[in-house]
């Protein structure tokens, strides 16, 4: 299972059937830490909205009662599955502060009205290269292509990621994707430079870091203050 929780920063996260995340796929930690970071930044800010995406990784079974733990931990903050969601203000929302999309392994998908979203309402246009340059280009063109937010009704990711050819031991995961997490400040630029930032929602990465953090932190506050 997979978690990204972002206004428009994400971490990618893999967990197995007993709760357990693989980290980063090089350590794990129960789940209990992540929703504990996640009530914490909820305690620390005032109208910041989460989106949590939850699956289950290929081959995993689904943890037992997942859904129903979810929403012991998080159940008053969860906002419920309605398209007449995109219609409304950040006001009109609050109190309650996390989308919570959850695509099981097994079993189908929420339904409407659920107080976890169906993931196909996460939608993103990833590519199989390990090449940073053909990403980068790629995630500005299918960018360019996207509505306006005001006119969509899923949430559109980017993602700052290569894939590792399988054939290949060598290049794994985290050395690949070191290839393309260096540019990320520059495609923000280059959203501002095409006039297109605005059509960004979800800007996400594998192996997170604070630069990466602050980036996206500085282009928020940026729009938020009318400066783009």
């Amino acid at each position: 299972m997979g978690a990204q929780w972002s206004k428009q920063a994400g971490r990618r996260k893999q967990v197995a059937n007993e709760k357990k995340i693989l980290e980063e796929l090089e350590q794990s930690c129960l789940i209990d830490v992540i929703i504990n970071d996640i009530k914490k930044f909820i305690s620390e800010t005032v109208s910041e909205i989460i989106i949590l995406e939850i699956r289950t990784e290929v081959g995993h079974n689904d943890p037992p009662e997942f859904e129903k733990y979810l929403e012991e931990q998080l159940g008053e903050y969860l906002i419920h599955q309605d398209d007449n969601l995109f219609h409304k203000t950040i006001a009109q929302v609050l109190p309650k502060r996390i989308i919570c999309l959850w695509k099981p392994g097994r079993s189908s998908g929420p339904p409407r009205g659920s107080p976890f979203w169906n993931a196909n309402y996460l939608y993103g246009d990833w590519i199989n290269t390990d090449l940073p340059a053909t990403k980068f280009e790629s995630n500005l063109r299918h960018l360019r292509q996207q509505l306006p937010v005001s006119y969509r009704r899923y949430f559109y990711r980017v993602g700052n990621t290569v894939t590792p050819w399988a054939d290949n031991p060598v290049l794994c995961v985290k050395p690949v994707t070191n290839g393309i997490r260096r540019y990320a400040r520059l495609f923000l630029r280059q959203c501002v430079l095409l006039d297109i930032v605005d059509l960004l929602q979800i800007f996400s990465t594998d192996f997170i870091d604070e630069d990466f953090v602050d980036a996206c932190i500085g282009l928020t506050w940026a729009r938020v203050e009318g400066k783009l």
